[in-house]
C-alpha cells in the first residue's frame, strides 16, 4: 500500500467503501421507501435521548458518590472543593488524585479522634505523611498525597475554616533525582525480533519512534494520524494539557500501514479494546502485552516498562546530537530541566572527553600540551 494514493485518512477507504455509499444504497431501497410512506415524518413523534454527561462530569459524580458513601469528616466541604476544582477545568486525573488524597487524609484524621475540619493542625498532617511512608509508598506518591492535602488546606483558608498558620513552614519531601531508564540497544533488538503481532508491533514502534506517553497513544484517533507527513497530532496532552505534533520513522510507518489494513474500520481509536467503538485499548492490557514480549525475549527480569520506550527515544536522539530545546518540544515537556535529565544519561561529548583524557593518563602523558 502506498500512502500517496490515499486521498484522505479515513479507515473506510481501506475497505473500498465510504459512508456516503452506504447512505445512497439504503435511500434507494424499496423497503425504506414503503416504510417512509407508512410512517410519515409528521406523524412520528421524535424522542430526544437523555443528554449524555461529559467525561469529566461523569468522573466528578463518581468521585462524589464514593466520598458520600464513606464515613468522612466534612464531606460537604469536600464536595465544594471538588466542584471548585471542576469549575477551574482541572483534568479528570487531577480530580481523582485530589479525591484519593482527601479520602485517605480524612479517614486518618477521623481515626485521630477529631470530628471537625477546624481541628486540623500541622501535627495531623505530619502524622498522616509518616503513616503513608510507613505503608511503603514511594516518595513521589507520598508527595502527591501531601500536595493534595495542602491544596485542600488553602481552600479551607479561603472559606475561613482554618487559619493561615497551617501554610507556614510547609512540610517538604526530598525526592530522589533518578536517571531515566533507557533500553540497551541489544535488548531492544531482541524485543523487536519477538513482536509477531501486527497491532502490537505498530503500537511498540510508535511509542519508540515518537516518544509519546502510553496514555497519549492509546487516546489517539485514526483522524489524528497524517500518513503522508508521518505525523501524529496530540491535541491535548493528558498530563500537561499542551498540544503538540510528533513524527515517526519509516519502520513505524510500515508497521502502522500493516495495522491499518487489517483493523476494524468502524473503531474510532487507532488502538482499540473490546466493546464500544470509542473504547480505547486499556493501559493494563497494553502493559500485559509488553510484559508478554519481554518474557519471549527473555527480558522479564530487566525491569523494563512501556515508559522505557519513551526514555529510549530521547536517549537515541541525544546520541545523534539533537538540540535539547527541540527534544523538549517533541517530548511535550514544559520545563527544559526535565529534558536535561537525558543529557546526564547519555552525553557522547562528555563520554569522548573522558576516554580521551583517560587514554592520555594511561600512556603516561603528564601534560596534554606535551
Amino acid at each position: 500500500m502506498n500512502p500517496d494514493h490515499l486521498s484522505v485518512l479515513n479507515p473506510n477507504y481501506f475497505h473500498g467503501c465510504h459512508p456516503l455509499d452506504l447512505r445512497s444504497h439504503f435511500e434507494n431501497d424499496p423497503f425504506f421507501e414503503n416504510l417512509d410512506s407508512a410512517f410519515p415524518l409528521d406523524t412520528v413523534q421524535e424522542i430526544s435521548p437523555a443528554p449524555k454527561l461529559a467525561y469529566r462530569q461523569q468522573v466528578l459524580e463518581r468521585l462524589l458518590a464514593n466520598i458520600f458513601s464513606q464515613d468522612l469528616v466534612g464531606k460537604a466541604i469536600v464536595e465544594q472543593y471538588l466542584r471548585d476544582q471542576y469549575r477551574r477545568n482541572c483534568r479528570p486525573n487531577t480530580l481523582r488524585l485530589a479525591a484519593t488524597a482527601l479520602t485517605l487524609f480524612l479517614t486518618f484524621f477521623r481515626k485521630l479522634g477529631k470530628m471537625h475540619l477546624e481541628q486540623i493542625q500541622r501535627q495531623d498532617i505530619e502524622a498522616f505523611i509518616e503513616h503513608e511512608q510507613d505503608r511503603g509508598l514511594k516518595p513521589a506518591s507520598v508527595r502527591t498525597r501531601l500536595c493534595g492535602v495542602y491544596a485542600f488546606v488553602r481552600f479551607l483558608i479561603e472559606k475561613k475554616i482554618v487559619g493561615y498558620e497551617l501554610m507556614e513552614r510547609k512540610i517538604r519531601l526530598k525526592l530522589p533525582d533518578r536517571l531515566p531508564r533507557a533500553m540497551d540497544p541489544q535488548n531492544l533488538s531482541r524485543l523487536l525480533c519477538v513482536v509477531d503481532n501486527t497491532r502490537d508491533r505498530a503500537l511498540i514502534l510508535l511509542l519508540l519512534r515518537t516518544g509519546m506517553r502510553i496514555g497519549e497513544l492509546l487516546n489517539t484517533k485514526v483522524d489524528d494520524v497524517d500518513l503522508r507527513q508521518q505525523k501524529i497530532l496530540i491535541y491535548q496532552s493528558d498530563k500537561t494539557s499542551v498540544g503538540r505534533a510528533v513524527y515517526y520513522s519509516e519502520d513505524a510507518q510500515q508497521a502502522l500501514l500493516a495495522w491499518l489494513k487489517i483493523r476494524d474500520p468502524f473503531k474510532g481509536r487507532l488502538f482499540y479494546g473490546q466493546g464500544k467503538a470509542s473504547q480505547s485499548l486499556g493501559y493494563g492490557a497494553a502493559r500485559m502485552m509488553f510484559n508478554k514480549y519481554l518474557h519471549k525475549a527473555d527480558l522479564q527480569y530487566s525491569g523494563y516498562t512501556l515508559h522505557c520506550l519513551r526514555h529510549t527515544f530521547a536517549t537515541e536522539l541525544l546520541n545523534v546530537r539533537m538540540p535539547l530545546e527541540c527534544l523538549r518540544v517533541l517530548l511535550g515537556h514544559t520545563n527544559l530541566e526535565v529534558t536535561r535529565r537525558y543529557a546526564r544519561l547519555s552525553d557522547k561529548t562528555r563520554e569522548e572527553e573522558y576516554f580521551t583524557a583517560m587514554e592520555s593518563i594511561l600512556k603516561g602523558v603528564p601534560d596534554a600540551d606535551d
